[in-house]
Parts: structure tokens; C-alpha cells; sequence
């Protein structure tokens, strides 16, 4: 049996970080505690420039740029850094945008005083501030999802927007969809997936692909009158899970469609504990793999890849399929059998059995080229690729290490998806790159 390479399969390394000096003495508050809580890539540049990333700790913004030159002993390069003059304010989110009329990126910054405040890039002076907050949108940017510290997750409807001016902001009162049936502890991080939503919830270890049952993103936009408010929302029986999900897109089970929203899959994030504000990011854009991004409390980085997930089951498939066992067959490279501890029978017969199985059952350690596979090689990939069990969660496919006193807060992606950066506690920011030889 063949094994082949897939350079879109290929993962991320840990290739270097770097820290910011301890800013927490710019606080008009006790705060002494260093950390970087959110990184963004600027989605504005081409694929084929050096990509740039903003970085924000609680008083400054870093904008970095990213070399693949292998002859870089450091691809990361400090543009300028921001910082944030007033003393009651403490950052946590970041966002890029851009002045359309100039071209000029702008960063926008969020945190405990509730405003936005946008910077130019370039010179680091403040361009505007708002009042108010946003979060991850769909796609066609009319859904909006959000989660928080009563661990329910919302998905709203973004109404037509006016072309003109106005005085009194738009208001949306209720969602088309709530649910606190997902996660068990405060939500603290949300995406789209397509139309699928991936959520974590602090003390779940766990990040978890789910869909909301009858809604399409390709179906007309739900009237603002049909949300469900709590008040026409009348369970029959408290016991009863279903009593924490209201839904416009199945406003009532039926023996057709008996849930609101179906579990799909889980991603296992260990040693995370009761830690909040820590944050996946998934990477997906066309002609590349789905790859999931999230840093725990003990300095590791996970990464699953979601293309390994459907390969794999296509491979099972074509295993259980194929009517010529002979026939050589391509695993791929990431696919690999585990070799029992136990010595292989390199005749490829049949072992012995024990004394209590049925000797007429023949038992397979490492029949290969017949494609037999032995049990620890079934169990390997099953606990990281099998989907058919949506409540055992996924192992990793691939883990870096850092150190071992680094809480991560956010990933992100440069938009080509060769660099991953996760940046954490002390103000650090670690570096990932895949393709490097490229």
C-alpha cells in the first residue's frame, strides 16, 4: 500500500515568538497582569504580499509584518505600535477596516469601557470612536451570532440598511434563534462555518460544530416578527431540554423535525479549565483545507483539519467497498496504521486466538495489503477523524508546543493560510508557519 503527500494537508510549526514589554503600568487601575487578547491578519492586502497582523494587548496595539524568507532568522517585523491613551480604558478585541474613499487601513479596537476606537495604520492616530460593540458575521453579512456569560448563544437578523443618514440607530429586540442547551459555562467564542456554527464554552473542553435545524442563509430573510420572545415560549414539561432553544426556522418540534438544533461534532481542547476569553479561529477559503486553530491553558496548540475528516471516510468507505483486496490502495500521508506493540504477523495470516474466542474467527494484526487494520490502528483514527459519534470528541491532528505557562487568547490566520499567530499571556505572541519550503 502506497502513501501519498498532500501539501494541502500539511499543518503549521512553531517557529519563533516574541514578547511586548509589560504595559499594564499605562492602567489608571491595579491591573498587573500582561497578556495579549486578540490578533487579526489585515484582510485587504493580495495573497501573494508579505501579510500583516495587528496584535492587542490591554493598552497597545502592535502591527507586525511576516517574512517567509527561510534566511530569516526572526519573519516577524514590528510596522508601529498604538497605544491607547486613556487611562480607564483596557483592550480586548481588534478588527480591521478600511477607508474606502483613500485606502487607508484602519484598526479598530474594543474593550471594558465599550467603546470602538478606530486608528489609522499608518500614522497611529485616532480616527473616530464609537459607542457600542460587534462580533463574527455570516458570510453574506446579514446574521450575526453571539454568545456570552449566561451561556447562551443568539443568531440574529441584520435588517435592510438605509442608504442615507439617520438620527436613532436601528434596533434589533430578539433573535430568530437562542439557545443555552449547547454549553454548559460562559461562551466565549462563536463562528460561522458556512451555515454550521462552532462555539466553546469555559469548563466544557470542548469545541463544538452544531447546526441550527431548517435555516439556510439561501432562504429569504425571516420577518423581524416571527423571533420567538420568551413570553410565547411555553414548555409543557421543564425537564425537558428543548425549553432552552427558541427558533423561528422550527418554532415547534414535531415527529418530522423533533429537534431545534442537532449536534454535529466535538473537538476535544483539553486543559482549559475555568479559564475565559479564550478563542479558536478557523481558516476558510476556497481551493484550501478547513483547519481549526485553538491554544489551551498549558501552552499547546491543537489543529484539526476538517478535509481529514470527510477523506477519511471516504477511505473507510472504499475499505468496506472494494471487491479486490489485492489492489494496491493510497492511504494519505496523515493516515498512517499504528504498528502494535505486539510483533506483527509478517505473514499476514491469521494469529493464533485465545483459548476462550471462537477459533473459526480469525483475528488481524497488520494485514496491510489484504487491508485489514489492527485495532489500535481503527482506534487511532476513529478518535480523530470518525464523525459518527457527535458527543465523543475529536483528538487533535496536529499539537505544537510552547511554554508550559501560556494561556492562549486568540488565533488567527493570514488570509493565504501559510502563518497562524496565537498570541496569550505576557504579552506573547507565538508564530506558526506551514509551506515554509515553498
Amino acid at each position: 500500500m502506497a502513501s501519498t503527500d498532500d501539501v494541502n494537508f500539511e499543518l503549521p510549526k512553531l517557529r519563533t515568538s516574541f514578547s511586548l514589554e509589560n504595559d499594564t503600568r499605562f492602567l489608571g487601575s491595579d491591573d498587573n497582569i500582561a497578556e495579549f487578547f486578540d490578533v487579526k491578519f489585515c484582510p485587504y492586502q493580495p495573497l501573494d504580499h508579505e501579510p500583516v497582523f495587528a496584535a492587542i494587548s490591554k493598552k497597545h496595539v502592535i502591527i507586525c509584518r511576516l517574512t517567509k524568507d527561510p534566511n530569516e532568522s526572526n519573519p516577524c517585523q514590528v510596522i508601529n505600535v498604538i497605544r491607547d491613551d486613556d487611562d480607564e480604558a483596557a483592550s480586548c478585541c481588534c478588527t480591521w477596516t478600511m477607508d474606502t474613499l483613500h485606502g487607508k487601513p484602519y484598526i479598530c479596537i474594543g474593550g471594558v469601557d465599550a467603546k470602538v476606537k478606530i486608528y489609522d495604520v499608518i500614522d497611529g492616530q485616532l480616527v473616530e470612536c464609537f459607542v457600542g460593540h460587534g462580533g463574527a458575521f455570516h458570510e453574506t453579512g446579514r446574521y450575526l451570532l453571539s454568545g456570552g456569560h449566561d451561556q447562551i448563544i443568539n443568531l440574529w437578523t441584520i435588517p435592510d440598511l438605509p442608504n442615507e443618514s439617520i438620527a436613532t440607530p436601528l434596533q434589533v429586540h430578539y433573535p430568530h434563534f437562542s439557545t443555552s442547551a449547547v454549553h454548559s459555562g460562559i461562551v466565549d467564542c462563536v463562528s460561522f462555518y458556512g451555515d454550521l456554527i462552532l462555539s466553546r464554552a469555559c469548563h466544557d473542553d470542548v469545541i463544538v460544530l452544531w447546526k441550527i435545524e431548517g435555516f439556510s442563509s439561501d432562504d429569504p430573510l425571516p420577518a423581524q416578527s416571527t423571533a420567538p420572545t420568551p413570553q410565547n415560549v411555553l414548555p409543557t414539561n421543564y425537564e425537558d431540554p428543548g425549553r432552552l432553544t427558541r427558533s423561528a426556522f422550527v418554532p415547534l418540534t414535531s415527529p418530522q423535525c423533533p429537534v431545534q438544533y442537532t449536534r454535529l461534532l466535538a473537538f476535544h481542547t483539553p486543559n482549559c479549565g475555568p479559564q475565559f476569553f479564550m478563542r479558536f479561529k478557523l481558516h476558510h477559503v476556497p481551493n484550501q483545507n478547513p483547519v481549526l486553530a485553538f491554544c489551551n491553558a498549558a501552552g499547546n496548540i491543537f489543529f484539526w483539519d476538517l478535509k481529514r475528516l470527510t477523506t477519511h471516510r471516504d477511505v473507510m468507505s472504499a475499505l468496506a467497498n472494494s471487491t479486490d483486496k489485492n489492489k494496491p490502495l493510497q492511504l494519505p500521508s496523515w493516515q498512517k496504521p499504528v504498528i502494535p506493540r505486539a510483533k506483527a504477523d509478517t505473514s499476514s495470516k491469521p494469529r493464533a486466538t485465545d483459548s476462550d474466542q471462537d477459533p473459526s474467527t480469525p483475528v488481524y494484526i497488520n494485514q496491510i495489503d489484504s487491508y485489514e487494520f489492527s485495532p489500535e490502528t481503527l482506534e487511532s483514527w476513529a478518535t480523530k477523524y470518525s464523525m459518527e459519534d457527535a458527543h465523543e470528541p475529536l483528538r487533535h491532528h496536529k499539537i505544537e508546543s510552547s511554554s508550559a505557562n501560556f494561556v492562549g487568547r486568540q488565533a488567527s490566520w493570514s488570509p493565504g493560510g501559510e502563518w497562524c499567530v496565537v498570541v496569550g499571556s505576557s504579552n506573547t505572541a507565538l508564530l506558526l508557519q506551514r509551506w515554509a519550503s515553498k
